[in-house]
């Protein structure tokens, strides 16, 4: 941003913040209905969006809340139109009818000095390198989980947040949104009314094997070759869904979940979630864990020394139990089979959070005896909790780290990881949370990184 621009929008919150006495941002009324409106339009932050497929038709709306989007950006020339498209919509209506600009390529969102904050929404393969070249370009990020496709990229973006120190914020929701059912269980066990946690069970759901998948013709709109990024070439391959499975089966797009070249499954795509709750309830959200033994995986096409067989079909596992141990000795499991949530397990009583969901006695207890007034607040560090778009555009202006911090989610996929580990090679895998490193298994520990293709390696 302009020197111009940064004066007045420290005079404007110097001003503000006089006149109201108050610890939010300037740009946000303390009215919750108007909480969406900034001060002075000349104020917003600037947006850059990287990547604008499906999932970003929820990020890009909710950053438009409080920044100004200026540049759209994918690889798919029909996702960046139609993105330009809604966001002309969305901030028209707001009366702002500046022009939006289209790439294909990130890196001209990267150059351009006005852009404060970019939005990274791609496929997980990129995320790290995109992040990396965000921070260093100077430019504040919030990023779609799961943050890394490896343990190593996780080390490298901590690298770089370290370096440049960036504000970054991980998009996951759940320690912010979600009727803040997570945000009330943490405090429940942060107020002894679990006793010791003793046990957690993270519920994650498993996949449907996609059958052999026909080599197709590449979509016009389609840059297959930049898409595919640190990913080793390979065909294009799509088939349409039936009545019974109406979604196309394809190696790219939404189905990109269920390749291993570019993601980690439901391990990392639920796990990213559900195992970062869980760790932050038990208090190992700055450790993991110290050992991992995989139950059982069932892979719907045949592996090799850990490697899919076969190039045709969805690769990731499709069922799986695996066991963690932390250094506080709980064990918590991350399983497909179950109801999609979370169960807390102490010495005095049981509790269980999902999305929809907060059951359990000493929950029922909460109606005679609710949590203390500060206790949520204490959580989310000192902010009220809103939105967690919100979240982010505050820790931006205050220079603070957002609630869902780089650390704590390394920490949290860097489990999701290993269970992947594991279940690839089933074998038990030791693990030094302060060291990270896996003891004794020279071939294991080499899953931490992965070789990239030539011209997209990432560089911290």
């Amino acid at each position: 941003m302009s020197k111009q621009k940064q004066n007045r929008r420290d005079f404007l919150k110097t001003s503000a913040a006089a006149a109201a006495g108050a610890s939010i941002p300037f740009w946000f009324n303390l009215d919750p209905a108007s909480a969406y409106k900034f001060k002075a339009a000349n104020d917003r932050p600037v947006v850059g969006c990287i990547g604008t497929g499906s999932r970003w038709n929820a990020v890009g709306p909710n950053a438009m809340k409080y920044g100004d989007v200026i540049a759209v950006c994918d690889v798919d020339s029909a996702h960046a139109d139609k993105a330009h498209d809604k966001v002309r919509d969305i901030q028209g209506k707001k009366g702002n009818n500046k022009e939006v600009a289209v790439f294909e390529d990130y890196r001209k969102i990267l150059d351009n000095p006005e852009i404060d904050i970019v939005t990274i929404v791609t496929t997980d393969h990129w995320h790290t390198k995109i992040a990396i070249e965000a921070m260093k370009a100077g430019k504040d990020v919030y990023c779609e989980k799961p943050l890394t496709l490896t343990i190593d990229e996780g080390k490298q973006i901590i690298k770089t947040l370290k370096e440049t120190g960036r504000v970054f914020q991980v998009g996951t929701q759940q320690r912010s949104e979600m009727g803040q059912r997570f945000l009330n269980a943490l405090g429940v066990i942060k107020e002894g009314r679990l006793g010791d946690i003793t046990e957690v069970e993270c519920v994650i759901g498993g996949i449907e094997p996609s059958g052999s998948i026909p080599v197709a013709e590449v979509p016009k709109t389609l840059n297959w070759e930049k898409w595919l990024g640190q990913a080793p070439l390979t065909d294009y391959r799509w088939k349409a869904g039936n009545q019974q499975d109406p979604r196309a089966k394809t190696r790219c797009h939404y189905e990109f979940r269920w390749w291993y070249e570019y993601s980690g499954g439901k391990m990392t795509d639920w796990g990213a979630h559900h195992v970062d709750i869980a760790q932050w309830g038990i208090g190992m959200d700055h450790s993991g864990p110290t050992q991992v033994v995989p139950i059982s995986a069932v892979h719907p096409v045949p592996l090799k020394d850990g490697m899919p067989t076969k190039d045709d079909a969805y690769n990731v596992a499709s069922k799986f139990e695996v066991q963690c141990t932390f250094p506080n000795d709980v064990k918590m499991k991350i399983k497909s089979d179950g109801r999609n949530g979370i169960l807390f397990t102490g010495t005095k009583g049981r509790m269980f959070v999902s999305r929809g969901d907060l059951t359990g006695k000493p929950v029922e207890d909460l109606k005679d005896n609710p949590l203390a007034s500060d206790t949520i607040k204490k959580l989310y560090k000192g902010r009220q909790p809103g939105d967690h778009m919100r979240n982010f555009f505050e820790c931006v202006d205050a220079r603070e780290q957002p609630i869902s911090d780089v650390m704590t989610h390394h920490r949290a996929i860097t489990t999701c990881h290993l269970a992947n580990i594991a279940i690839r090679l089933n074998r038990s895998l030791k693990w030094d949370p302060q060291t990270e490193q896996i003891i004794g298994d020279d071939e294991a520990n080499q899953w931490q990184s992965r070789e990239q293709r030539k011209g997209y390696e990432t560089n911290a």
